[in-house]
């Protein structure tokens, strides 16, 4: 399986300049990427050497690029039937969207078309958001918001134009839509390969990050604020047993920096420490994957099923999910389901009581 990394990111978040360190670095692989053809900045010239095939460039360091013009399943078949007859040589692929593009479609071609799902793995979708501009990019266009949502991975750039109190704001920002995915600053792209590739975020297994910081401030009560948007993790840290939270004693001081941002895109967990009945989360799963799935952008989990001495776990995309059995439970581990949802205006107190309601 050949693994392939999305990056995404809006207009001038510095898509181009970490795609061309990754490729002008001597890490030995070989990279096919596929750039969307309104690239506001296409990939540097003089690392490239035209093929005679119109749509495949051969770069001097043994690294391909290719220009969509057409379906991207399309071009991804191209690819592999022409590494297959051993007229190219890759060992990955990278597509690079437009910075106005949702990568949501991008990401369910490899789930939807069984001929790319048998020859391709995605791997991750990384998000680069503009330290500068981030804010007000999200304020205004929902893509934006919704390439942070998918991503596996944040990378945010140009820090160094921003002091630390706007740039702690935009990860508190970050980090409240998108719980899953780890922010990370990168500099004129001087991103290490092992924060690029292998990823692994769209893996089947019981490993489920969610960012601690997220959590602690979850296991505050955020009642008392005047504003909706930490309301959708008021009862992220509930205990399910007893429907009821633990609130007390918190500073609250370190809340209100973004306050003022509503954000469509939102994020919550929901925990428990009693078993899902398996028939009854299966049946409620799939009517909020029918009705909502459009809104759901990214969700992941790790169940704890009745009757069922393995972890089972769970991913998807919109309407797309896989689950499989992970690792036995171990004696000493406490069995609990951790799961987390992102997507655009969730209705939150519907699907946790709903999976209240399929705990056995």
């Amino acid at each position: 399986m050949i693994p392939v990394t999305i990056l995404t990111g809006f207009l001038g978040s510095g898509k181009t300049t970490l795609l061309k360190r990754v490729l002008n670095e001597q890490h030995g692989m070989k990279i096919a990427v596929i750039e969307n053809e309104f690239g506001e900045e296409n990939i540097d010239n003089e690392i490239l050497v035209q093929d005679s095939q119109e749509q495949i460039i051969q770069m001097s360091n043994g690294c391909i690029c290719c220009t969509i013009r057409g379906d991207l399943a399309r071009v991804l078949g191209d690819l592999a039937q022409q590494k297959r007859d051993g007229k190219l040589d890759f060992d990955r692929v990278v597509i690079e969207t437009t910075g106005l593009a949702n990568p949501g479609p991008v990401a369910q071609t490899f789930f939807m078309d069984n001929e790319i799902a048998g020859e391709f793995l995605l791997d991750a979708i990384i998000t680069l958001v503009d330290a500068k501009h981030g804010n007000h990019q999200l304020d205004e266009h929902e893509v934006v918001q919704r390439q942070v949502g998918f991503a596996d991975r944040l990378f945010v750039t140009k820090a160094d134009l921003v002091d630390g109190k706007e740039l702690n704001d935009l990860r508190h920002r970050l980090m409240h839509m998108n719980p899953r995915a780890q922010i990370r600053e990168v500099n004129f792209g001087e991103a290490d390969i092992k924060e690029v590739f292998d990823l692994r975020g769209f893996n089947l297994n019981a490993k489920l990050e969610i960012d601690p910081d997220f959590l602690a401030e979850d296991d505050h009560d955020h009642a008392h604020h005047d504003h909706d948007h930490d309301h959708a993790h008021e009862h992220a840290d509930c205990d399910h047993d007893h429907g009821k939270c633990n609130h007390e004693g918190h500073d609250h001081g370190h809340h209100h920096h973004h306050a003022h941002h509503d954000d469509k895109i939102k994020s919550f967990v929901y925990r428990s420490d009693r078993p899902f009945d398996p028939n009854r989360l299966e049946d409620f799963l799939g009517g909020i994957l029918q009705i909502y799935g459009e809104r759901l952008l990214r969700y992941k989990g790790v169940l704890y099923m009745k009757g069922v001495d393995r972890k089972v776990v769970f991913q998807g995309v919109h309407q797309l999910m896989g689950s499989d059995l992970a690792a036995k439970w171990l004696p000493i581990e406490k069995k609990n389901s951790k799961m987390v949802f992102i997507g655009i205006e969730l209705p939150q107190d519907l699907i946790t009581d709903g999976l209240d309601a399929c705990l056995a």
